[in-house]
């Protein structure tokens, strides 16, 4: 059996079966497949079978067809696992036995499940208080290791993080879960969780890799004292966040280089403070944010991606939608690579 399977960033979108009869992807509703975008034509392409192997046929669209990056100039070979692009969405050729399809959509629930499970831990967005914070958490069809969180410490301290467990799959999820769990609980023993670098070593001592599966993960956590605006903070093997004043005039990274945490029971851990001006915006992300290729092939970097923090805010949207739409405009996709996972507070 042959497959279009919806790509749709989040999750996995629905699956279209085709054969010589062929499905046509457009706009019209009559369309086997629709996609009610404009930038998609009301008849785009059409795919079908030809002998043992599928094609897929421009039929004059406007902004054109795509399989794996190319333009389809007529008519096109379209190879299992290849991507096929029909304005923002993208579609996935597959070749499976019915009952290898039926196992995958149920593979597909499961990942669903987890992801469904893992944004329930993570506490809503919040406009109240001394400390506004929203977040974005969009993971992958291969769901990872991100895990992010905040808490109050007392009615004036607020613990912020991030955990960016190793690999992808169920283990880096159920390893980033029980990291973020311990995080929330206050579950380390002998531990000031005003104090970031007690708190990294003592989860380094709780997480070692030769007890957990050959597992590690970064982080960076803070803390942030609304009495005396000051954000205290260590990171461990994890990229900067970034406080942007509110003139926007530069984002200062925040980091300090530590080991990640698992990889040496004897790692030393250092924390920094930072003084916090009124109205300064603070992001915190995971590596998914800023690791991409771009619609033209060029592999994204952290620096690369350093000058959006200081853009203007649009009006009508939050900071981490119009992050996460600038990323998937450069990326020139709807489905990202990685889990996207962003923290933006504001310090009232």
């Amino acid at each position: 059996m042959h497959f279009l399977v919806g790509l749709d960033g989040d999750s996995n979108g629905p699956h279209f079966t085709f054969d010589r009869d062929g499905l046509t992807i457009g706009r019209e509703p009559h369309c086997e497949v629709v996609v009610p975008d404009s930038a998609v034509s009301r008849q785009h392409c059409r795919v079908c079978m030809t002998a043992d192997s599928a094609t897929v046929a421009d039929l004059g669209s406007t902004n054109g067809t795509y399989v794996d990056g190319t333009r389809v100039l007529g008519t096109a070979p379209l190879p299992a696992g290849s991507i096929l692009q029909v304005g923002p969405r993208l579609f996935r050729h597959e070749r499976r036995r019915r009952d290898e399809m039926e196992a995958s959509r149920d593979l597909d629930r499961d990942l669903e499940n987890a992801s469904r499970y893992i944004k329930s831990l993570l506490p809503p967005p919040t406009r109240e208080g001394p400390v506004w914070i929203d977040w974005l958490f969009m993971p992958t069809r291969r769901i990872g290791g991100d895990a992010l969180g905040y808490h109050m410490l007392s009615d004036h301290e607020y613990a912020l993080y991030l955990v960016d467990a190793a690999g992808h799959g169920a283990q880096a999820a159920m390893h980033g879960v029980s990291v973020i769990n311990v995080l929330r609980n206050r579950a380390l023993p002998r531990t000031d969780f005003r104090k970031p670098a007690q708190v990294l070593k003592n989860l380094n001592a709780m997480f070692q890799m030769d007890t957990h599966g050959g597992m590690c993960f970064t982080i960076w956590y803070g803390v942030y004292d609304a009495a005396d605006r000051l954000l205290s903070y260590a990171s461990a093997g994890h990229h900067p966040a970034y406080l942007v004043a509110p003139d926007r005039a530069r984002a200062i990274p925040l980091q300090t280089r530590n080991l990640l945490i698992g990889a040496a029971p004897d790692a030393v851990f250092r924390s920094q403070s930072i003084a916090v001006p009124a109205g300064a915006s603070f992001y915190l992300f995971s590596d998914g944010v800023f690791e991409l290729t771009t619609r033209d092939g060029v592999e994204w970097s952290l620096r690369d991606f350093e000058p959006l923090l200081t853009e203007a805010p649009l009006p009508g949207m939050s900071e981490t939608q119009r992050l996460y739409q600038a990323t998937r405009r450069i990326a020139g996709t709807t489905a990202l690579a990685d889990d996207f996972s962003l923290f933006v507070a504001t310090f009232i």
